[in-house]
């Protein structure tokens, strides 16, 4: 008998029903439900909450912007954490949304990232200490950052020296989704060139976005991918206002040119953006990062341990 033949593939003689596994661990999801964190970062008056609001179609935070001229700008990087649960379709999603305001707000801005990469640490930390835990729960709250949106100011110009170095300090420890906010201030020329701009300086200075690679990937996941890539940074623009255009209405902004929706892939990106976030990469943002982040930062702690248990024993002897 040959091996194929060995390992040929046994066929089914009545049905058995382990097919149901989907079925069973799709309710067991649903009654618990799931869990998304979300980091923003940018400079103020970019419309982060606005975008967060818009993206999830509730209104979830205030803008923690300045609303006065004359209101005094943050000295430090504050985070500020808010916790909502959205419910669609049967299915309940717990966000947890992390706001960073007074980041790039100074006029010395050196190492205004440091509050930022250690909250994302904390978070990690936090988690292996309860995992480590002799008695842990089953089922550990989970607060590691999944998705980083990283607001980029429309000058049409370059990125700032700032934002190279908070994204190369943050592709290390999150998934990193750079977006061009109120995009709608710049042309359609404009922004197309703004976006090449940004795209060769992330080349330029090897910064690794969300999405990776995988080898897990089929072909229709690769160029999903692919055209993602081809979109960041996702240039878009925010509104929780609604406004009728043609006896339809849309969430938009009204000026004294026109009408600006966001929900027209003509008029911005955002639909994209929403699409990618929610529709699309929901389940790997979270996947990527227990498998890449999270286990990075375990892997390196757990080393550490063992080096400082190791030259404990060394010096007792």
């Amino acid at each position: 008998m040959s091996l194929d033949a060995e390992h040929s593939q046994p066929i089914l003689q009545s049905y058995v029903g382990f097919d149901s596994i989907t079925s069973q661990i799709e309710k067991k999801l649903l009654k618990r439900g799931f869990q998304f964190n979300v980091m923003v970062v940018g400079q103020s008056g970019l419309g982060k909450s606005t975008l967060i609001n818009t993206i999830f179609a509730s209104h979830l935070i205030d803008s923690k912007g300045r609303t006065q001229p004359d209101e005094a700008t943050r000295q430090t990087v504050e985070i500020h954490s808010f916790t909502e649960t959205v419910i669609e379709n049967g299915v309940k999603l717990r966000l947890n949304i992390v706001d960073t305001p007074g980041y790039g707000d100074q006029v010395n801005n050196e190492n205004c990232w440091e509050p930022i990469i250690k909250y994302i640490k904390d978070q990690h930390s936090s988690f292996l200490r309860k995992e480590l835990t002799a008695m842990r729960d089953r089922f550990i709250q989970d607060t590691r950052i999944h998705c980083c949106l990283f607001f980029i100011s429309p000058t049409g110009h370059s990125l700032k020296p700032i934002d190279i170095v908070v994204l190369k300090k943050l592709t290390e420890v999150v998934n990193v989704v750079p977006v061009i906010a109120k995009s709608d201030s710049l042309t359609i020329e404009e922004r197309i060139a703004f976006k090449q701009r940004i795209k060769e300086e992330m080349a330029f200075h090897n910064i690794q976005l969300y999405p990776y690679a995988s080898d897990e990937d089929d072909d229709q996941d690769h160029a999903l991918n692919e055209s993602i890539q081809d979109l960041i940074p996702f240039a878009v623009v925010g509104s929780e206002k609604t406004i009728v255009v043609d006896g339809k209405t849309v969430r938009g902004r009204q000026n004294r040119w026109g009408v600006i929706n966001v929900e027209n892939e003509n008029h911005c990106e955002f639909i994209h953006l929403r699409n990618f976030l929610t529709r699309t990469h929901l389940q790997d943002l979270i996947e990527t990062t227990a498998m890449i982040h999270y286990e990075s930062f375990r892997s390196k702690q757990l080393l550490a341990l063992k080096e400082s248990g190791q030259q404990q024993q060394q010096q007792q002897h």
